[in-house]
């Protein structure tokens, strides 16, 4: 595989808004910017985005288009410093992963940043989840929400204090959408709380996309995003009220947690968790085309074979730039025993997912 050098962005800020911004960490109000890509000059809003990600020393940024308001079908995108994640890919190899299962997934790729001619490094560009990412895929119009925290559970009762939620919207954002897809979420997380099992095996496909659904499941799974359940997710729900549930902030998998400390290889189940899913896989047709559905992406999708030589080939473009990030040491070295350690954790999560396969599907 031939390596792309990475592409700069370099940006533009007055450094009294500079200034302003770095003021609050957690304010959310954009300043205005130039954003330079080759010879195309851009006028843009830029904030920090992220939650945890903000203290950190190597700041993530959204980006918006104001003058065009769009560039190359886009309007708004995601610039995050990967600044937990040693390797700088673990974010776009989930990404791609789920991709490649035929689960709607955000663009992504590697870039180098500037801020008023000062280096800021390597960054990971990331498509926004809006109605110019269903345009691109040709999509109908429907509704897109963001699970902006743990009270996206899928359940009538708060992650919080246990209690019942005062609505049913809560933990969700809505990017894009009208009144009538409200309704439609609000009665979709009713439905699947209240219905008995035979109403809710009979009726639950009008509700939800189950083979995306589990595909989605899966995905989150063999990654290990531990927040991926509840959160760290965003649901499109289409012209029919179908929904389906897309990936979103994937830093934290492949063998690392949000701090980037280790995780143990066997740390989340193959079931997974959370209220939906536990419905679903209480249904004996549901939980069959579960694990087979499982197995076939053990066997396609989910190897070393598979996933190594795209790691090596994005590995191959950031080395070139490595030791012009100022927040990285040694990172040469660092971006090969990363890549050891996310084959090491392929390789032992996927034989762990093998033997509870077989213990579900035989019953023992």
């Amino acid at each position: 595989m031939s390596t792309e050098p990475l592409k700069q962005l370099d940006m533009w800020i007055h450094p009294k808004d500079l200034i302003e911004l770095k003021k609050d960490i957690w304010n959310d109000e954009p300043v205005e910017a130039i954003l330079k890509t080759g010879q195309i000059k851009s006028h843009i809003y830029a904030s920090y985005r992220g939650s945890h990600i903000r203290k950190l020393k190597k700041k993530s940024y959204q980006i918006e288009y104001r003058k065009p308001k769009q560039r190359q079908g886009e309007s708004i995108f995601h610039l995050n410093a990967e600044y937990n994640d040693p390797s700088f890919i673990r974010n776009r190899l989930s990404f791609y992963f789920f991709e490649q299962m035929g689960v709607l997934s955000p663009a992504a790729s590697h870039v180098f940043l500037t801020i008023n001619g000062r280096k800021e490094g390597i960054y990971l560009k990331i498509e926004s989840v809006d109605e110019l990412f269903l345009q691109k895929r040709q999509l109908s119009g429907g509704g897109i929400y963001y699970a902006v925290d743990d009270d996206a559970n899928f359940s009538l009762l708060s992650s919080f204090d246990k209690k019942p939620k005062k609505h049913l919207l809560l933990g969700y954002e809505k990017k894009t959408g009208t009144s009538r897809h409200d309704k439609q979420l609000s009665e979709f997380i009713y439905f699947l709380n209240t219905a008995t099992d035979d109403v809710f095996a009979e009726k639950i496909e009008q509700y939800l996309d189950v083979t995306q659904y589990f595909r989605w499941l899966i995905g989150v799974v063999c990654t290990q995003n531990f927040d991926g359940f509840v959160h760290n997710y965003a649901l499109y729900v289409n012209e029919q009220g179908r929904f389906q549930v897309l990936p979103w902030d994937y830093d934290a998998t492949w063998g690392r947690d949000i701090h980037g400390e280790e995780m143990a290889f066997d740390y989340i189940p193959v079931s997974g968790f959370n209220t939906l899913t536990a419905r679903l896989l209480d249904i004996p047709s549901f939980k069959r085309a579960y694990y087979a559905l499982f197995q076939h992406v053990l066997d396609t999708h989910f190897s070393q074979d598979r996933l190594c030589p795209i790691i090596e080939k994005w590995h191959d473009s950031i080395e070139h730039r490595i030791g012009d990030d100022p927040y990285t040491k040694d990172r040469k070295e660092v971006l090969q025993s990363e890549r050891e350690l996310i084959r090491q954790y392929i390789n032992k999560r996927r034989r762990y997912l093998q033997a509870e396969i077989r213990k579900e599907t035989l019953g023992t």
